[in-house]
């Protein structure tokens, strides 16, 4: 069904135009710097524990630290892990139902989007002033978990004739795949330095992932209007059909 459509749209949506809420909140409010300014505030940038009378370096998850965006910062960040979540299984269920021959590697993918879902909704739980090791671990599972999922994506459409669009859509894939893993590593390493200017790239790096994704997501639209939903019922039949079989 065509509405199907809507889908991936609304999870691009609800991550783009969420994240960048909260950052427009925190930036009104003076908690995070300006993502356009690349020079040392002076005493108007937090330096080490200091968190009041200044403003952070504006990272994603510290735009959503201090109140009152932070409870729109969970809120955003628990509906796009939920949705992404959702996304993982409707597009396994459309990888079986329509080339149950790659379903080993569209189970691997599976694997790591729900993985990767799961770090997302740790992230956006603990709050990084206070549970800051929880936070940056479930922030580093889930964006290494969502490079390797772009990637067996990025495969799947290679393989797997879905939409007819493939000629396309791989290419474009494998762009927004290079990248994702490319910026990755790039924000890894800017994020442990001390450096102002390295940190505020870092920070960039890491808006930069996230429109990517969004992206990327938002590409499988075209899948989606192929998606029906007698392929989830099919996904849960063959599950119960397993059962008896896994018990003999």
């Amino acid at each position: 069904m065509v509405l199907w459509i809507i889908f991936p749209i609304c999870l691009s949506l609800v991550s783009f135009v969420g994240t960048w809420t909260v950052y427009g909140l925190a930036f009104s409010n003076n908690h995070v710097c300006s993502l356009s300014n690349w020079l040392v505030r002076g005493d108007n940038s937090c330096k080490g524990n200091q968190s009041t009378g200044c403003c952070s370096v504006p990272t994603i998850s510290s735009s959503g630290t201090r109140a009152p965006e932070n409870s729109l910062f969970t809120a955003t960040i628990n509906a796009g892990a939920f949705l992404f979540l959702l996304f993982c299984v409707f597009h396994h269920a459309h990888i079986m139902e329509r080339h149950a021959c790659h379903s080993m590697l569209s189970k691997f993918a599976l694997v790591f989007g729900v993985v990767a879902a799961i770090g997302a909704f740790a992230a956006g739980n603990c709050n990084p002033h206070y549970l800051p090791l929880l936070h940056n671990l479930g922030a580093a599972i889930s964006f290494t978990c969502i490079c390797f999922y772009t990637i067996m994506l990025t495969a799947l459409t290679r393989k797997c004739m879905l939409t007819g669009y493939e000629k396309v859509l791989y290419p474009l894939r494998i762009t927004s795949t290079v990248a994702q893993i490319i910026v990755t590593i790039c924000y890894t390493i800017l994020f442990a330095q001390d450096d102002y200017f390295y940190v505020h790239l870092s920070a960039t790096f890491e808006w930069i992932l996230s429109v990517n994704l969004e992206l990327f997501e938002l590409s499988f639209a075209v899948e989606f209007c192929f998606f029906s939903s007698f392929m989830l019922s099919n996904l849960l039949s063959k599950r119960n059909e397993e059962k008896p079989l896994m018990m003999t």
